[in-house]
């Protein structure tokens, strides 16, 4: 018998809650019916055969994505001149501008660039067969 600590906070008097598969009750009573009608295995479910196909294909798409923000970042903290133009060009919202600078650092990835007035966030995202397969997030500060 197990007493839950939230049904009988300011409620009243103490409820039992009974979990079958896991207690029995504090008299020595089973919550079962006999010794042998638990069946651990009884609600087993058979699971089809995983293809981690896509799955790996996703992983290969998520390295190439780490690889392209890491030129991303590599320029951005190594050119204070570039992370002006990306700067001045967010706070001006100016959407196209950012997109085009960090394409310019030769990334080959889908870039998405979202700003507010506290930071930049990035996001590159691969696509297989038409579906979108990984995606990575950035969030950069600069206030």
């Amino acid at each position: 018998m197990y007493h839950h600590p939230f049904i009988y906070g300011c409620q009243g008097p103490p409820r039992t809650v009974l979990y079958p598969g896991y207690y029995s009750n504090m008299a020595g009573h089973s919550v079962f019916t006999g010794p042998n009608s638990y069946d651990p295995y009884a609600y087993y479910r058979k699971l089809p055969e995983v293809d981690p196909t896509l799955f790996k294909e996703s992983a290969e798409e998520m390295r190439i994505l780490m690889r392209d923000a890491s030129v991303i970042l590599a320029k951005l903290a190594d050119s204070k001149d570039f992370a002006k133009q990306v700067m001045a060009a967010a706070q001006a919202s100016n959407d196209q501008e950012v997109n085009r600078l960090l394409k310019t650092t030769g990334i080959q990835s889908h870039v998405k660039a979202t700003f507010n007035p506290d930071g930049l966030n990035l996001q590159l995202e691969a696509s297989i067969a038409g579906t979108k397969s990984s995606l990575l997030t950035i969030a950069l500060r600069w206030r």
